[in-house]
């Protein structure tokens, strides 16, 4: 189970007041409103959420360095757990022409308003029941940003079905920290985050699940 990074660089372009957004807004009244998964958590106001999530090519690295480190190949198929809007599933079919793909998230306002390319291949659905796909169907499946938003009983599952649909490549990433100040930032930050580890307490989630693919870690700084 290997630590792997993809966003590191695109992750520390967007500057953040942590503490502002806590004193600025009714903080649980914003993250209650974020939890529907709807137009205020993708496309209103970004005490909500996104602020707006809009295709502007940023993704295209990140697709570009994922096919380079797990060797995709025309013909793989690639499952995207938490596609949300589904920007980066559309940036690997232009990294690698002939891929197949899918893509899953709990929000049909995501789907709905998804990359027009690829939204024909996208699901409504909660990674944490049993995924719509036989075993070892994806030969590359990786998730970012989803599995914090699940409570802790529920990983088990999500991290099982995750295990069971792909083949060997994997490739999981979650916001998490290593100090008490990455730990303050992010609660301060968050809006739908349910579960708050430690890496080494999702390596030990993970190992216990079964999943054996590798693990990626967002940091708020």
């Amino acid at each position: 189970m290997a630590v792997v990074d993809f966003l590191e660089s695109l992750h520390t372009k967007t500057k953040r007041d942590y503490v502002q957004r806590v004193v600025e807004h009714d903080k649980a009244e914003c993250a209650t409103v974020a939890k529907q998964w709807g137009f205020d958590y993708w496309d209103g106001d970004r005490r909500h959420g996104y602020g707006g999530m809009r295709y502007d090519g940023r993704w295209r690295p990140v697709a570009e360095a994922m096919a380079r480190h797990y060797g995709l190949k025309p013909g793989d198929r690639i499952l995207d757990i938490g596609c949300g809007k589904a920007f980066l599933l559309y940036e690997l079919t232009q990294a690698v022409p002939g891929i197949e793909i899918a893509g899953i998230d709990i929000s049909a306002y995501g789907i709905d308003n998804a990359k027009e390319e690829v939204r024909p291949f996208l699901k409504a659905g909660d990674c944490a029941k049993p995924l719509p796909w036989p075993d070892g169907h994806f030969d590359f499946v990786f998730s970012i940003n989803t599995f914090h938003n699940l409570f802790n009983f529920e990983l088990f599952a999500a991290l099982r079905e995750m295990q069971r649909v792909g083949r060997e490549r994997r490739w999981l990433c979650v916001e998490s920290y290593r100090n008490e100040r990455e730990k303050a930032n992010l609660l301060y930050w968050q809006l739908t985050c349910q579960t708050f580890h430690t890496p080494e307490e999702w390596a030990w989630f993970a190992d216990l699940a079964g999943y054996r693919g590798d693990l990626g870690f967002i940091y708020f700084e």
